[in-house]
């Protein structure tokens, strides 16, 4: 089997039509304009994930460089006492895959949880997408809306960009959690298998191709593929539930998401991790689920060679987004460190 991505939730595809007859593209009918045949009535994203925000959580908007941006906050009940904390979700998710850590993380301390510019309820306008528009997105977001230095705490894709900021920009962060990081937006070539490489290349030309990227696009977003996906990636399987696969299945049928789709996949792979570490100068910590088939432990415990003083810790049984499969473990794990680490401080 190969995968699309290690890093994207949605997409599990085989490439062979032979394994699933169900994939057949039909003749292209015109040029394509990046959006995508929307066949559900279910609600609207923004609508849906109303359903699954804790009750002491709020979904508000802020504009950036002209496109809306959704992000979910939640108020602790006392004046917050410690410094923020910023959810930074991976690729095909959304603040909703934070949904059983907000309000948990949010006893002394206001936690933001933010959907990135081309995913979740926030705007997917047609644009050149990478680690460097999401690391402006994250920065400006910290100064504009935060407004004070943050923790912050990422998975995947998410876990990058909070390792980016925190070496470009340490003035915006007071302590940084790593939660199965990614090592880049996409493949780099010299990373994969040999056997996989020349099916990468013919996957990236399918992507560039009109009328294909969209049919394409229809097949890999689908529910099927989402929870055979999970099943994969998710060490609990019980935490695989049919409202995670409408969370990261809703999203994808907003106009603009298939465009969006292509373009991060097709984008540069941007920094590697080990190259950020040693310019970290805030507390670390990294978590790192042993069951994980995208993201192997093994790359994960290098970390500390290149960042000395972070903390690893691996978590037995769990996948790529442990923070969602045992979020009582995580949580618990975050908040002690946190309440160490900012006591030193202190």
């Amino acid at each position: 089997m190969i995968r699309l991505s290690k890093y994207a939730l949605p997409i599990a595809v085989f490439l062979s039509p032979e394994r699933h007859p169900s994939f057949r593209l039909s003749p292209c009918r015109g040029p394509w304009t990046g959006r995508i045949r929307n066949k559900s009535s279910r609600p609207t994203g923004v609508r849906m994930r109303a359903d699954l925000k804790p009750a002491s959580t709020a979904e508000a908007y802020w504009t950036w460089r002209g496109h809306r941006i959704c992000y979910w906050v939640a108020e602790p009940e006392a004046t917050p006492e410690r410094p923020p904390i910023v959810l930074l979700h991976g690729f095909g998710a959304s603040a909703g895959h934070w949904r059983k850590n907000i309000a948990e993380l949010a006893a002394h301390r206001r936690v933001y949880a933010l959907d990135w510019l081309g995913f979740g309820a926030s705007a997917k306008p047609a644009l050149p997408y990478s680690l460097e528009l999401w690391e402006a997105q994250l920065v400006d977001f910290c100064a504009e809306v935060v407004a004070a230095p943050a923790v912050l705490i990422g998975n995947s894709i998410g876990a990058l960009e909070a390792l980016i900021v925190s070496a470009h920009h340490p003035e915006r962060v007071t302590a940084t959690v790593l939660i199965n990081c990614a090592g880049g937006l996409t493949h780099r070539p010299e990373e994969l298998p040999l056997v996989t490489r020349p099916v990468m290349a013919a996957m990236q030309m399918v992507l560039r191709m009109p009328g294909l990227a969209e049919r394409f696009f229809d097949f890999a977003r689908s529910k099927r593929n989402i929870r055979n996906t999970l099943r994969q990636v998710y060490g609990n399987a019980e935490a695989v539930t049919e409202e995670l696969v409408e969370l990261l299945y809703t999203p994808s049928t907003d106009p603009g998401a298939a465009a969006v789709f292509v373009s991060v996949l097709t984008a540069e792979a941007g920094p590697r991790p080990e190259a950020l570490l040693p310019l970290v100068r805030t507390p670390l910590l990294v978590l790192w689920g042993d069951k994980d088939p995208w993201t192997p432990i093994g790359r994960g415990r290098t970390f500390t060679r290149y960042a000395p003083t972070a903390r690893f810790v691996a978590l037995e049984g769990l996948g790529h987004c442990p923070h969602d499969e045992d979020p009582q473990q995580v949580n618990a794990m975050i908040r002690e460190w946190l309440k160490a680490v900012e006591g030193q401080a202190g």
